[in-house]
């Protein structure tokens, strides 16, 4: 009789056992350490290099310009539950100092990067990937080899890439085409070989005077390509390049303003390809 009073606390014990472990089956534990980017371009090398170590969350919208940025209350939330924020330190960052003083996370390190030039330039990436290598080492001490020799791997693979479309462009002939372009895509197009011969800001900047000033630079310079930067709003000098019969295109400064080109590595192969593209 003693025994089969036993049995139901034993069954319930059992029962007990069996759901705690479901559950922590169901709901493992997150050990990655949370960090918020302010903007794609971070997000793409601490994705590169961080590995599974890291959980990043990205703030401004890689087709929307970091100047014309608003924090919306699920950024604060997530900078609450963050260990570190990193920032470009841009002065179009404007939108950080009243963010930060909004957070209620006394332990948020915030870290800027302050590395000059277009990142989407490869010797700007290799500076930036050695820069945040070293943050995240910070970060994480533990594994800061770990971090390091990724980002090695991460810098051939920049250098690689920097081969590859610097012969496409050559082949292209890049060094013999003018263009008239975003001021944001300059350094970029410098860069590619591009011959930049006049700029222009953004889209509301573009006032009719403008306008025709950049045509009539363009008619004397014999201007084959007006270039956007999308994230300064799309199609900005259509009306140029339709008063010079030139082909007008979008090109993007951050991984995802585009469709499909969600890393930096398929950024500037798009940016690239949509250059080669519109050559005549």
């Amino acid at each position: 009789m003693k025994t089969k009073k036993f049995i139901p606390l034993i069954t319930g014990l059992l029962l007990a056992v069996m759901l705690a472990g479901a559950t922590s089956c169901q709901y493992p534990i997150d050990t990655r350490i949370n960090v918020v980017a302010s903007t794609s371009l971070i997000v793409n090398i601490v994705d590169q290099i961080g590995g599974n170590n890291f959980n990043v969350t990205n703030l401004v919208p890689p087709n929307q310009h970091p100047g014309n940025f608003d924090a919306k209350p699920s950024d604060i939330e997530a900078l609450e539950k963050a260990k570190l924020f990193i920032l470009h330190g841009w002065p179009g960052e404007t939108y950080a100092d009243k963010l930060i003083a909004s957070v209620k996370n006394p332990d948020l390190k915030v870290v800027k990067a302050n590395i000059d030039g277009n990142w989407m330039i490869p010797s700007v990436q290799l500076a930036a990937t050695v820069r945040m290598a070293d943050i995240l080492g910070e970060t994480d001490p533990d594994n800061a080899e770990a971090y390091i020799n990724a980002a090695n791997a991460y810098k051939n693979r920049i250098n690689t890439v920097d081969s590859q479309i610097k012969e496409k462009l050559q082949t292209a002939k890049a060094s013999t085409v003018n263009v008239i372009a975003s001021a944001r895509q300059a350094d970029f197009l410098q860069w590619a070989g591009f011959n930049v011969i006049a700029t222009f800001q953004d889209a509301q900047s573009l006032t009719p005077k403008v306008v025709q000033g950049l045509v009539d630079q363009g008619k004397a310079n014999n201007v084959l390509l007006v270039v956007n930067n999308i994230q300064d709003g799309q199609d900005a000098g259509k009306a140029i390049a339709d008063e010079l019969g030139v082909a007008n295109i979008n090109l993007s400064n951050f991984p995802g303003g585009l469709q499909n080109t969600e890393t930096w590595e398929k950024a500037i192969e798009k940016n690239v390809q949509l250059l080669t593209e519109a050559l005549p």
